[in-house]
């Protein structure tokens, strides 16, 4: 049983006193701390002027972990996603305060989630491990080497990732709730998040850097798929939760790769940073963002609870819309461009 199963709120109200003690250290330490901590300096993909503090991901993990090890529950409760996760968020730590080379990264992600493949409960059958086996761990590195990346490509407007990480592992937590199951470590995970929005809100004082967003967006998978492997949820309810923002990089990504550009270097051509520049600025995209996460978060939570047979519909029906307002802003982004010529 977990330690906390006597009260729901005693994980997440943990988590977020913890959180705000960290980012009270962190950000109104003494100067020689100040100092110490890594910035995020203006560059090619920055939509911010003057140099940001890149601890809050310090802070979210500071409050989060007490919940996590404590928890019982039959997703978060396994702990197999712990060292993984620890790798992954210990390369990106690095990255936050001397730098790391992308292939570094790439391939410590790419380890880390062949390992969380690994580590699922796997149902054998006489022959061992099949071929249909191999492509699923496959797959499932995939897709948990691009949420990792998820979280880092949004991080660099105030409030986005914050926002992506409240919704959806508050919507987990919900739909773990309704299963029965343990969601304190869900709820946990949303509560110091939001925690960290206070200080991310425009103009941020602190963004989460590599080492916070890099490891929402691996434990957004990981998560995920315990939760599919557990029964709490299908396969649609995790890519329905966080289809916004993954819809706005994969189409960036795949836009860029169709052109040619090279897929590591610095750019501000996701829609979130289109619409930034504009003259939605901060303020305007993280609400655009934030409307459309909160409805898909909503839907999803909604449609398992009522029609979990249509969920793919759901989400397809979400996927048109969401492509309609891509659409709309690659138009005004055209005629912004053109009059600028």
């Amino acid at each position: 049983m977990s330690v906390f199963a006597y009260s729901p709120w005693v994980a997440p109200l943990l988590a977020a006193a913890v959180t705000a003690a960290v980012l009270a250290v962190l950000l109104g330490g003494a100067a020689p701390l100040r100092r110490w901590l890594p910035l995020d300096h203006p560059s090619d993909r920055s939509l911010h002027d003057r140099p940001v503090a890149r601890v809050g991901g310090i802070a979210i993990w500071a409050g989060f972990l007490p919940a996590a090890l404590f928890s019982a529950g039959p997703v978060a409760g396994n702990l197999a996603w712990l060292a993984p996760w620890a790798l992954v968020i210990g390369v990106s730590f690095v990255d936050d305060w001397i730098g790391v080379r992308p292939s570094v990264r790439l391939a410590v992600q790419t380890l880390a989630a062949v390992a969380l493949s690994l580590a699922l409960p796997w149902e054998r059958g006489a022959e061992g491990i099949s071929a249909q086996h191999v492509l699923v761990v496959i797959g499932m590195t995939f897709a948990i080497v691009w949420s990792a990346n998820l979280f880092n490509f949004m991080d660099g407007s105030d409030g986005l990732a914050a926002v992506m990480s409240i919704c959806g592992f508050a919507a987990f937590g919900a739909a773990a709730a309704r299963a029965g199951t343990n969601a304190d470590v869900f709820f946990a995970l949303a509560a110091a998040s939001l925690v960290f929005l206070s200080v991310n809100l425009p103009p941020a004082r602190t963004f989460m850097g590599d080492g916070g967003s890099v490891g929402l967006g691996f434990l957004a998978a990981a998560f995920g798929f315990f939760g599919i492997r557990a029964e709490i949820w299908p396969t649609w309810f995790p890519l329905l939760v966080f289809l916004p923002f993954a819809a706005d990089a994969t189409v960036t990504v795949l836009r860029r790769w169709a052109r040619g550009d090279r897929l590591f270097e610095a750019h501000r051509t996701h829609y979130y940073q289109r619409l930034h520049q504009m003259g939605s600025g901060h303020r305007g995209t993280l609400l655009f963002y934030a409307v459309l996460i909160v409805g898909t978060s909503a839907s999803a939570l909604f449609t398992l609870a009522v029609a979990p047979g249509v969920g793919w519909s759901v989400t397809a029906a979400w996927m048109i819309a969401i492509g309609g307002v891509f659409a709309g802003i690659d138009y005004h982004w055209r005629r912004r461009t053109s009059e600028q010529q």
